[in-house]
């Protein structure tokens, strides 16, 4: 008999209950196509219904050395570790939940996935004590950063949080340290930005009501340009700028209204590169606007956002970590890392942003970066 009647006949047999046979004959098939994913895991279920749970999860080893992901297996697979080896069961249910589909799944899989997510957070939370338990003396002996990266680390391990890396589109310059949102104590210009923030606010107010302010979509790509992270607000003034400073120009419309605010910058100090900076401006997103996923052009220099006009609920995700926009609490990351945005609210978002270099950088290098751009004709896509 072939292994397909084989399995047709198991089939009959089971829909029969009459599970030692059905047994046979799927073992049978096994034996005559070990490389049949459906057949290992139907032997599993008439184990399971055997009462022979250690020889199920033999049969779904099988079906996995065939197809590693396969999401009702590893299903499966974390079910009969709770009922074998309990302790091993946690990580088996996030290996599962992990390649759950997307969109709406079969009835049948509703209450396996229900308790799938109840242990794996219980194993998570109890991991979780674990770890911090074993980590609370070094945090106690940490500076405020430090205890922040413990904790990070933490949940890297816990796998609540991902680990993200600096993608530039265009220039990446090695070796410099890669942060989603970068300490303060390496910007201690920080403090005089915020303490102008009304000075600044005040400056942007006048800046919109003047009659000849130049108001563009942020970005603005030729619609053929190889691009898709921008397509949704490509020439979009759902997400539109006020630009002071733009790819190393000063924009007279608008400058010529915030004296203080650019006074404030030069003493900030950002990178001169021919035709790509500084670049300085106020950002402004509309109602239930949403930035998507997006990565920066250029490692060697970061990002400073300093929150003017924040409705309730507005957020700011760079990587792993997300952060409600505060009125007046700036902050420095890296745009090479992948952030999104949004504006849930139904008033408008206003930040005012501009470029700074990357710490990590000497003058030499900074020189070298500079020079580089410039020749790459000022590599207009690296501004803001």
């Amino acid at each position: 008999m072939s292994a397909a009647a084989l399995v047709a006949e198991a089939d009959r047999a089971a829909a029969a209950r009459d599970f030692r046979r059905a047994q046979a004959l799927l073992l049978e098939a096994a034996a005559a196509a070990p490389g049949e994913f459906p057949v290992w895991m139907r032997l599993a279920g008439v184990n399971r219904a055997l009462g022979q749970p250690r020889a199920a999860l033999d049969a779904v080893h099988r079906a996995l050395r065939l197809q590693p992901l396969d999401f009702a297996a590893l299903l499966l697979r974390a079910s009969l570790l709770e009922r074998l080896e309990p302790g091993s069961a946690g990580e088996a249910w996030g290996e599962a939940l992990a390649q759950r589909p997307p969109g709406a799944l079969p009835p049948q899989f509703a209450s396996v996935v229900a308790e799938a997510e109840q242990r794996h957070a219980a194993w998570l939370g109890a991991r979780e004590a674990q770890f911090a338990a074993a980590t609370a003396a070094a945090e106690a002996a940490a500076d405020d950063e430090g205890r922040e990266r413990i904790a990070r680390f933490r949940s890297n391990a816990l796998r609540r949080t991902r680990v993200y890396h600096s993608e530039p589109t265009h220039f990446h310059f090695p070796g410099l340290v890669e942060r989603e949102f970068h300490p303060r104590s390496r910007f201690p210009w920080l403090a005089e930005l915020e303490a102008a923030t009304d000075a600044i606010a005040a400056e942007f107010e006048a800046l919109l009501a003047a009659e000849r302010a130049e108001l563009v979509p942020y970005i603005q790509y030729p619609d053929h340009a190889p691009l898709r992270q921008w397509e949704p607000l490509n020439h979009n003034r759902d997400w539109s700028a006020l630009h002071l400073l733009s790819h190393g120009a000063r924009v007279e419309a608008n400058a010529r209204h915030t004296p203080r605010t650019l006074a404030l910058l030069e003493r900030i100090g950002q990178p001169a590169i021919p035709g790509a900076s500084p670049n300085a401006m106020f950002s402004l997103l509309a109602p239930g606007a949403h930035i998507p996923a997006h990565v920066g052009v250029n490692n060697a220099r970061l990002v400073c956002h300093l929150p003017l006009v924040v409705p309730p609920g507005c957020w700011f995700r760079v990587g792993a970590e997300t952060r409600l926009w505060e009125r007046g609490e700036a902050f420095v990351f890296d745009d090479t890392i992948e952030h999104e945005a949004m504006n849930p609210s139904e008033q408008l978002r206003t930040v005012f942003i501009f470029d700074v270099w990357h710490p990590d950088l000497g003058p030499v290098e900074r020189d070298a970066v500079a020079a580089l751009i410039a020749t790459d004709a000022g590599a207009p896509a690296s501004g803001l």
